[in-house]
């Protein structure tokens, strides 16, 4: 991994909580991913219990290793990594994604030729090899009811509001693009400011996309540059918690960026939908359980 920083190069923030496997193999893609740049990796490990943080320092002595004592979230840990990262460009990546061969590079190049492009994201796949959500439209009521209901994927694309794998062919400007790998300019970032923190996790970079978009600085997905993602390796540990989390900051970007009223109807909604949701599965054997109970407090403010 060629890890000389230099100020016209990529700084790259992962920020890990209990992934030490996959940690590692996203650090081992980075190398062929960045081509000629040459990139600076920073990790923000949110008090890890598997050695993720001895195995990164042993493995990759290169690498700028931020330990938190606790479980700051993610979006004040990618932050930190922001913080001490020197790249012209920041690339946030989730710690369970692999980067293919010359993805990095592709998307640094692409920026370069886009002065205004504040953020830009390649295509996500997963495991399989298969097609993930990729970049979607800004949140709006009906698109996230459409969604917590599950009518959305059923109407249209298993991964909606997501575009789907035919209208992702091409490079296009977008409204959002998920924080799994998201490369964004640091110009851009001194304009607009970091991310949310006050989102533990979740919607805080669809509130950064909305951020950048509203200064002028546009959004794009890049298709040519692809990156594994195998999901949700982090939040599966802790599922309950981590689905209220969602909803509760699909919520708080509501109020946020379209005002209290719709924040309460939405919120409204969505407790209705997932509790016929729990109604529903616990009348089935086989998805018994699955569906978290969900009160209206439940997706209220985050208890600090």
């Amino acid at each position: 991994m060629n890890t000389a920083a230099r100020a016209e190069d990529v700084s790259i923030v992962i920020v890990s909580w209990n992934t030490k496997a996959l940690v590692l193999d996203c650090l081992a893609s980075l190398g062929d991913a960045a081509g000629s740049l040459a990139l600076e990796v920073v990790l923000v490990d949110n008090a890890s219990t598997d050695d993720t943080v001895a195995a990164v320092r042993q493995r990759y002595p290169e690498v700028i290793v931020v330990e938190n004592r606790d479980n700051r979230g993610f979006a004040a840990a990618n932050n930190q990594g922001i913080r001490a990262a020197r790249g012209r460009y920041v690339l946030l990546l989730n710690s369970d994604t692999a980067a293919d061969v010359g993805s990095i590079e592709t998307l640094v190049r692409f920026a370069d030729t886009e002065p205004r492009s504040g953020a830009v994201g390649g295509m996500l796949l997963d495991g399989n090899g298969a097609f993930q959500a990729s970049f979607q439209k800004a949140p709006s009521i009906v698109r996230e009811c459409l969604s917590a209901s599950g009518l959305g994927s059923r109407l249209w694309f298993a991964g909606y509001p997501s575009y789907g794998p035919a209208q992702s062919r091409v490079r296009r400007q977008v409204e959002v693009i998920p924080g799994a790998c998201m490369l964004l300019r640091r110009a851009a970032l001194d304009d607009v400011g970091l991310l949310d923190e006050s989102y533990f996790m979740y919607s805080e970079e669809t509130d950064l996309c909305r951020r950048l978009r509203a200064r002028d600085w546009s959004v794009w997905y890049v298709p040519e540059a692809r990156i594994t993602h195998f999901g949700g390796q982090s939040t599966r540990q802790v599922r309950t918690a981590m689905v209220l989390e969602l909803y509760r900051s699909k919520v708080r970007y509501m109020a946020i960026h379209h005002g209290t009223m719709r924040a309460l109807v939405l919120r409204s909604l969505l407790t209705v939908i997932l509790r016929s949701k729990r109604a529903i599965a616990e009348l089935r054997p086989a998805t018994r359980g699955r569906v978290p109970r969900v009160r209206w407090s439940d997706l209220g403010a985050r208890e600090s």
